[in-house]
């Protein structure tokens, strides 16, 4: 098993204030000179486990890939993802501003393939001009993936949630032919309109190399498809590199009786058709999840609860469309203070490194509390600014983390493990 990469010198006493949410990162592996992606490659045994995709919003630029995938027909399906949907935050852009009221959108509960959906400002996907069906393009590969546990986290401060673990699957079709890599994270999230949110971080293996995905999605309802915008970190150079430029639009479904996930991708280049457009519901009141980390603000108070953060061996992208982009599995670990419990082995540390050190940390993964409540857990920013962000249920014993006035020490290097310290957010 590869070795975790070398955790920064700081240490989890608290430095300055942090912003975005995500724990347990770990230090930039040793990098070449000028700042070149680690050499560590995607997980065996074990180590380095897929942990999922950071990254942008998912990214609606660029031309697509020339796919030799066969027919785009477009079949009629009810669009809604089951049980809540992943909450995602924004994603990358897609062009062009948000449409005007009318132009032939309807609010609907129903999506076809064919149709353009126009996401709500809150959860865009990086297209607020419009999502194109996904069967106006070319169908270019699907997904299975393997689906190791469903948490069902109950009503939280964003609606309802379901965490559904990935354990591996298989990409296939005319254009793709990949693994997935254990630990990827699909978030599902059903808002008290009724509307359906995704957020999908997954690594591939490609012909050896490790791909990210990190994907975004929604549903007007929660009784079918979600409509997901795919985006890949793949590496700059080699034969997978093409995922990086296309634009991409899938269709995701999930069973989760017989715990069945899948989803279509289609390569699309048409821009979105307002004539035949559905609306999604606008957001509900309240807070409401975001793609982006949060940023920083004020100083460190009281210390919340610490945490012991287990990684794996080193998967490393190396360079991609957002810099040099290294994974770090989360294995499991434990938390003491008001917060006691242990860390659930899933998840991952995305780091885009520059010059050797780190631009952005982004670590994903969940906290299991003594009493049984499953708390999702986003650490994530710069370091020196690091802010976490949780989501429980909110009726549970630890609904409080809820309210996310917290912040983050700088991960500091044990054994095997990173150690972070999460303190009440002062002015």
């Amino acid at each position: 098993m590869e070795q975790g990469p070398a955790m920064p010198s700081s240490t989890s006493a608290g430095k300055g204030a942090a912003p975005a949410a995500s724990g347990g990162a770990a230090a930039p592996p040793k990098t070449t000179a000028g700042g070149a992606a680690p050499s560590g490659t995607a997980q065996s045994g074990t180590a380095g486990a897929s942990a999922m995709a950071a990254g942008g919003r998912a990214s609606s630029a660029g031309g697509s890939p020339s796919s030799s995938a066969s027919g785009s027909a477009a079949t009629t399906t009810t669009n809604s993802g089951a049980a809540g949907s992943s909450g995602m935050t924004s994603g990358p852009a897609a062009g062009g501003g948000a449409p005007e009221a009318g132009g032939g959108a309807t609010m609907s509960t129903s999506l076809t393939d064919m149709q353009t959906l126009i996401p709500d400002a809150s959860w865009d996907c990086g297209m607020p001009g419009g999502i194109p069906g996904p069967a106006t393009g070319e169908m270019v590969f699907e997904i299975d993936f393997t689906v190791a546990e469903v948490h069902d986290i109950g009503e939280t401060q964003f609606g309802h949630r379901l965490q559904i673990d990935v354990s591996g699957g298989k990409a296939s079709g005319g254009k793709l032919d990949a693994t997935l890599m254990s630990r990827g994270l699909d978030y599902q999230l059903t808002m008290a309109n009724g509307g359906v949110e995704l957020e999908q971080i997954h690594i591939l293996q490609v012909g050896g190399s490790p791909v990210l995905m990190r994907n975004c999605g929604l549903a007007p309802t929660d009784s079918g498809q979600v409509r997901v915008v795919l985006d890949f970190e793949a590496p700059n150079s080699g034969s997978s590199s093409w995922l990086n430029e296309g634009k991409f639009i899938g269709t995701r479904e999930f069973d989760q009786a017989s715990k069945k996930l899948t989803m279509k991708v289609y390569s699309v280049t048409a821009a979105p058709d307002m004539a035949n457009a559905v609306k999604m519901p606008a957001a509900p009141a309240g807070p409401h999840n975001t793609w982006e980390c949060k940023k920083a603000a004020g100083t460190k108070g009281a210390v919340v609860y610490t945490e012991s953060v287990g990684i794996g061996g080193s998967v490393s992208v190396g360079d991609s469309k957002r810099g040099t982009r290294n994974i770090i599995p989360i294995t499991g670990g434990s938390t003491s203070g008001r917060v006691p419990g242990s860390v659930l082995s899933g998840g991952a540390d995305f780091q885009i490194i520059e010059g050797g050190t780190f631009k952005e940390i982004d670590a994903r993964y969940s906290v299991k509390a003594t009493e049984g409540d499953i708390v999702i857990v986003r650490n994530c920013g710069p370091l020196g600014g690091l802010v976490p962000v949780f989501e429980t249920a909110k009726d549970g014993k630890y609904g409080w983390l809820n309210a996310n006035t917290w912040l983050s020490s700088d991960p500091g290097l044990g054994i095997g493990a990173v150690m972070l310290t999460i303190y009440e957010g002062g002015k």
